[in-house]
C-alpha cells in the first residue's frame, strides 16, 4: 500500500512523545506536515494552523488530531470536508453531540473516523479481556491517580470548561473498563472535587452497577504525588484479575502474567491504517459517556484552590 501521507495538528507534550515516535517507525505512513503554533519540525511542511496546512497541502489523505478537545470538532469537520481520514486523539471530543455528528459527516463524506482510546492497546489488556470473558464479576475497584504538575505542566486549559480536569487522565481508566468488563455499566452516584479557582474537577469518586448490581468504584484524583497509581482490580468467583500501570502488568491472585511489549500509540495508528485500507470507520464514546454522566450526576465540592507552580 503507498503509505498515508498524513499530518499532525497540535505538536505539544503528547505528540512529541508518543504520536511523533509512531508514526517514524510506521511503514504505512508518510508525515509531511505539522500544524502548531509554538513548534516546527524539520523534514515537514510547518503551518500555523490547520486552515493553511489543507490549503497548501491538497496531497494529505489524513491529519492527526493532537491539539485540546474543546476545538477538536472543527478542526475534524474541517478535515473531512477537504476528503481526509480523521484521527483523533483521546477524549474525542469535549460533548457526545460533537461525536456523534462527526460519525455522521464521516460517513457522508465516505471517510474514516478513528475515535482513538490508548489505554485499550495496554498489553494487559487483550488478556484481561480474554480472562475474564464467562467469569462471574463480584465487585471491581479502580484507583487512578496521577500528578497533573507533572503530566500537563501550565497547561491551564485542562481545568477550564471541557477540558475535563481529572477526567482527562481518569477516562484512560474507563475505556479499559469498558473493553474488559464482560457487562455494560451505567454511574448510579458521584463526588467531583473543584477546585476555589478551577472549573474542572481536580478528584473525582464515582460509582457505576450493571445489570447485576455489581459494584463498580472508580477513585480519581490528580494530586497524587511520588508513584503514580493506575490500577484496576476485578473480583471474581475464579479469584482477583488486577491490570497495574495503565494496563501494562497483568496479575491473577497477585501473581505476574506474562504480556507483550508496550505498543499503545503504535497499535493506534495501525488500526488507523487498516481501517483507512477497509474504508470503514471506530467511534466507541462509551468512556466519555461515562464522564459526560458524571458531570449530569455529580455532587460538586469545593476543595482548596490549585496553583501550578
Amino acid at each position: 500500500m503507498t503509505p498515508l501521507k498524513i499530518g499532525i495538528v497540535g505538536v505539544g507534550k503528547i505528540a512529541r512523545d508518543q504520536h511523533l515516535p509512531a508514526l517514524e517507525a510506521n511503514p504505512d505512513y508518510q508525515l509531511v506536515a505539522i500544524a502548531s503554533r509554538n513548534a516546527a519540525l524539520s523534514g515537514a511542511a510547518n503551518f500555523l494552523s490547520l486552515e493553511a496546512m489543507l490549503e497548501a497541502m491538497p496531497e494529505l489523505d489524513a491529519v492527526s488530531l493532537c491539539a485540546p478537545p474543546t476545538v477538536r470538532y472543527a478542526q475534524a469537520r474541517q478535515a473531512l470536508a477537504a476528503g481526509k481520514h480523521v484521527m483523533l486523539e483521546k477524549p474525542p471530543g469535549a460533548t457526545l453531540s460533537e461525536v456523534e455528528d462527526l460519525a455522521r459527516q464521516a460517513q457522508a463524506a465516505e471517510r474514516t473516523l478513528f475515535a482513538t482510546w490508548h489505554s485499550r492497546h495496554a498489553p494487559g489488556v487483550a488478556p484481561a479481556r480474554d480472562w475474564l470473558a464467562g467469569r462471574t464479576i463480584r465487585g471491581v475497584t479502580i484507583e487512578w491517580k496521577e500528578d497533573v504538575r507533572v503530566w500537563h505542566p501550565g497547561q491551564a486549559w485542562i481545568f477550564e470548561p471541557g477540558g475535563m480536569g481529572v477526567f482527562d487522565p481518569g477516562i484512560n481508566a474507563l475505556s479499559i473498563a469498558t473493553a474488559i468488563l464482560p457487562q455494560a455499566f451505567h454511574l448510579r452516584e458521584a463526588t467531583l472535587q473543584v477546585p476555589q479557582n478551577r472549573q474542572a474537577p481536580i478528584a473525582a469518586q464515582l460509582s457505576f452497577s450493571d445489570a447485576a448490581e455489581t459494584p463498580i468504584r472508580a477513585d480519581l484524583d490528580f494530586r497524587q504525588t511520588g508513584p503514580q497509581t493506575w490500577d484496576i482490580h476485578v473480583d471474581t468467583d475464579a479469584g482477583r484479575l488486577t491490570l497495574s500501570k495503565g494496563g501494562s502488568a497483568l496479575y491473577i491472585d497477585g501473581e505476574h502474567q506474562p504480556t507483550g511489549e508496550e505498543q499503545e500509540y503504535p497499535a493506534l495508528y495501525a488500526r488507523f491504517a487498516k481501517l483507512v485500507a477497509a474504508g470503514e470507520s471506530d467511534v466507541d464514546v462509551a468512556p466519555l459517556r461515562h464522564v459526560a454522566d458524571a458531570f449530569l450526576l455529580g455532587r460538586r465540592e469545593l476543595v482548596e484552590a490549585f496553583h501550578d507552580e
